[in-house]
């Protein structure tokens, strides 16, 4: 297998891993939950791992301009964007960024805007951080499209709230687990607004190069020199190219300012990131285009394939093509499977996804799917929820 033909390996193989998604559950459960592929890795990144490891280069991380440097020769290459590599840092992964970042910019008790349902693990950095959640939720618009994205932020709703005193905006760009992408617009209407109200806009873009090629990203600090000035971007490889467990994630800012307070993050924040890691992110960055490709083909085939599924033995699901990445937002509503869809699937069907009510109290009746994976573990996943009905 090379880096231009990707496929995910069989279920018995798949079950020799190691991973929280192949031991999280009893083996005869489906596990389609965690955020991480399951393919093969690049083999460049693959080649800077054997070489480290038998060369027992496994100490201490230090200086890596290498990850600065291959993040910005990626960002050149697909999203126009010019990094200035001097406003990199390391830190161990998004998570860990993220709750530094806040402890550095916020007090306990300022209030920071989400926009459920949104990845479950914003609600525990806030509560880590001691900071006030306040929430404007997306809404399901009628309007619903092949590609087109139903779900809408209503900015003048943020901007209310902007306006009220709030200290941090926490952006999921582009969206899990709705797999929405933002527009230019969107993005330079919030930081023009970040500038009036004073706000900070902290941007996690860890699923940005897993966009679909109908579709643009925008980097945040890419869009306008307002957002340099108001916003921070946390992002990695790990989602993109499958290597969330080497941890490694950087913090990215363009504008003296925003320099100015990341330069108060602790030394130790570097320190705690993998070698392994640092130097992978750096390959992937720099030489995992092809890989990137192919796999973006495999899974441009299963989001599609997971439409067909449903349309053939669930029509009344309710399933929106992502935009980005390999998560599917699923509406259960119609199945009157109960209280929590993803506890009676478990339970019945032996297959396990995301309960929709981790990532807002409103989405009880969806489930996220992963996507990045064999067609025919899908079909099986596909099979299991109908059994429950």
């Amino acid at each position: 297998m090379s880096d231009s033909h990707v496929q995910a390996p069989s279920l018995a193989k798949l079950l020799t891993h190691h991973s929280e998604k192949w031991r999280g559950f009893d083996r005869d459960v489906l596990p389609l939950p965690v955020a991480e592929m399951d393919y093969p890795i690049a083999e460049p990144i693959r080649a800077v791992l054997q070489e480290m490891v038998a060369q027992s280069d496994l100490g201490y991380l230090g200086s890596v301009p290498e990850l600065a440097a291959g993040f910005a020769h990626f960002a050149a290459e697909r999203w126009s964007w010019s990094v200035d590599t001097s406003q990199v840092k390391v830190a161990s992964d998004v998570g860990v960024a993220v709750v530094e970042v806040l402890r550095v910019i916020t007090q306990p008790g300022d209030k920071i805007l989400i926009n459920s349902p949104v990845y479950q693990n914003f609600y525990n950095w806030i509560n880590e951080t001691r900071l006030e959640k306040i929430d404007v939720p997306f809404t399901r618009s009628a309007i619903e499209g092949e590609l087109n994205n139903p779900w809408q932020l209503d900015l003048d709703a943020v901007e209310e709230i902007y306006a009220s005193g709030l200290r941090v905006h926490l952006l999921c760009s582009p969206h899990n687990p709705l797999g929405r992408v933002y527009s230019k617009d969107e993005l330079v209407r919030i930081a023009q607004m970040a500038k009036r109200y004073n706000v900070l806009v902290v941007s996690d873009e860890i699923h940005a190069p897993l966009t679909f090629a109908e579709q643009q990203f925008f980097p945040f600090l890419a869009v306008s020199e307002t957002a340099r000035e108001v916003g921070i971007t946390v992002t990695a490889a790990s989602k993109g190219w499958n290597i969330a467990g080497l941890k490694c994630a950087i913090i990215v800012s363009q504008g003296d300012e925003m320099k100015a307070k990341l330069d108060q993050l602790p030394a130790a924040v570097h320190f705690r990131a993998s070698i392994l890691g640092a130097f992978a992110s750096a390959t992937a960055f720099a030489e995992g285009g092809t890989w990137l490709d192919t796999v973006m083909k495999e899974l441009d085939h299963n989001r599609f394939l997971v439409r067909d599924l449903l349309r053939e033995k669930l029509p009344m699901v309710r399933y929106h093509i992502p935009q980005n990445s390999y998560l599917a937002w699923l509406d259960l509503t119609a199945l009157n499977l109960g209280e929590n869809p993803s506890a009676t699937l478990l339970e019945k069907g032996r297959v396990a996804f995301n309960a929709g009510h981790t990532y807002g109290a409103q989405s009880s009746q969806y489930v996220r799917l992963n996507f990045a994976t064999s067609p025919e573990i899908l079909n099986e996943a596909v099979l299991r929820i109908a059994s429950t009905v």
